[in-house]
């Protein structure tokens, strides 16, 4: 996932690709070790994943 994604269509699918991560990660962790360290990256990779949403729809709406 190291390569710029510049059309739409790639970064829908970058989107769905790091939405799926997210979720793989949620349904790997156990509710009774999760830790708050586990809670902050969650929140993180949402972050991280918002500011990409944020940069493609900027890059759509020049279209």
């Amino acid at each position: 996932m190291g390569n710029a994604v510049h059309d739409k269509d790639s970064q829908l699918q970058y989107l769905k690709s790091r939405l799926n991560m997210f979720m793989n990660v949620i349904d790997s962790m156990d509710p009774e070790s999760t830790d708050l360290e586990d809670i902050d990256r969650l929140i993180n990779m949402l972050d991280e994943l918002e500011i990409k949403q944020e940069q493609f729809k900027k890059d759509w709406n020049k279209e």
